[in-house]
């Protein structure tokens, strides 16, 4: 097919759903980074502010799936060159070309942005949050006779987040997780030996149920071109993992689910009691065994995956739906909920922060003005680009 009849395809294809744009994105991640030819990338950035209409879970669903391509740092920088990062990412945009060294010509937050995403395991909610994980630099840069700052970048990169996902279809349970990953991303950098135990438990107990998946999105955000750095810092992250087993293991071998769970179960979908109750009780823990979800959670979470995974049968597929979208939440709690996010709480159960205990272990970026790991002193001149 000629370049010319292939592009008149495409087009058709594009004003009859939008979404096709983001469909060939993720052909690029998963054909080894090819892009189309010129004349389908022309059509692309003519029609790509149609994509300001589209369906809001249909664009999420489409943007995930090229989030999880293999070349998925190759499809996004086609997205970039056809406009479509400008139009549904307007605060990744803004990262181009944006320099994180003065006097300095290497990778800017752009590039460092799409490696990570590259990197990240390849689970929805991680690649999400690496995507956004340092749209906070734009507003925070500032420069000095030290270098440039980015001080409290991840807090505001998540207070952005609150407008990012009105764009798209996220429940309230994945929308917190992607908000807590994006603010906490940096919590593992100070990590050290010296560490005591306490301080060890109380970094486990502020991450709560999102610990893997942090630690997993600061791996990939180690982006050092030297091998010796890398590995001092993968190590780094390893060893604080290998703590938190070890310390949790040695505390208490406590039962996968509260005790309360069924009776959540049971009000969520308005069942009695009855064998159904115990069956869907090892149905959570055996997920909990393949690791399909974290131990220990609120009842939330659990009802919240019930509902998704369609386990209790002849319930109206509208409850399941509100549930799925609600976190598992129903009833004067999804109301309470809802006024919460509105006042500003968003994170949820874990908002990264021990109400009983207000001398953080563990400090987040920005907040130590001697000890901020926003900012290199002692960073390689050739190599400035490590986990900021």
């Amino acid at each position: 097919m000629s370049a010319d009849r292939a592009a008149d395809r495409i087009r058709g294809l594009v004003e009859a759903d939008p979404i096709v744009m983001i469909e060939i994105a993720t052909a690029i991640g998963t054909e080894e980074g090819r892009w189309p030819p010129d004349k389908i990338t022309d059509v692309i950035r003519e029609h790509a502010p149609r994509l300001a209409d589209a369906d809001k879970p249909r664009l999420r669903l489409a943007v995930e799936q090229m989030l999880m391509s293999r070349d998925v740092d190759t499809a996004l920088e086609w997205l970039h060159a056809t406009g479509i990062v400008r139009l549904l990412f307007p605060e990744l945009e803004a990262t181009v070309d944006l320099v994180q060294e003065t006097g300095r010509q290497h990778k800017d937050v752009w590039a460092h942005t799409k490696q990570v995403v590259r990197q990240t395991v390849r689970r929805p909610l991680v690649r999400w949050a690496a995507l956004l994980h340092d749209i906070g630099k734009v507003p925070t840069r500032t420069f000095t006779p030290d270098g440039v700052h980015f001080h409290g970048h991840a807090e505001v990169g998540a207070r952005m987040f609150d407008k990012v996902h009105q764009r798209f279809a996220f429940a309230r349970d994945e929308r917190q997780t992607i908000r807590f990953l994006v603010k906490h991303h940096l919590r593992t950098n100070q990590y050290s030996e010296q560490w005591t135990d306490s301080a060890v438990r109380r970094f486990h107990r502020e991450m709560g149920p999102h610990m893997i998946d942090l630690l997993d999105l600061s791996r990939a955000d180690i982006t050092s071109k030297r091998p010796g750095r890398r590995k001092q810092l993968l190590e780094q992250i390893s060893a604080l993992a290998e703590r938190v087993d070890q310390i949790a293991e040695a505390d208490a071998k406590l039962p996968p689910l509260s005790g309360g769970v069924g009776n959540a179960i049971m009000d969520a979908f308005e069942i009695a009691p009855s064998r159904l109750i115990g069956e869907l009780k090892r149905a959570l823990e055996g997920a909990i065994e393949r690791g399909e979800l974290a131990p220990r959670r609120e009842d939330a979470y659990y009802v919240a995956y019930i509902a998704r995974q369609d386990l209790v049968p002849n319930i109206a597929p509208e409850k399941r739906a509100e549930l799925s979208v609600a976190g598992g939440l129903h009833g004067d709690d999804a109301i309470a909920a809802d006024e919460r996010e509105q006042a500003g709480d968003l994170e949820g159960p874990h908002r990264g922060a021990d109400p009983d205990d207000p001398s953080p272990g563990v400090l987040a970026c920005g907040h130590d003005p001697d000890n901020d790991p926003c900012v290199h002193r002692d960073a390689d001149p050739d190599d400035p680009d490590v986990r900021r």
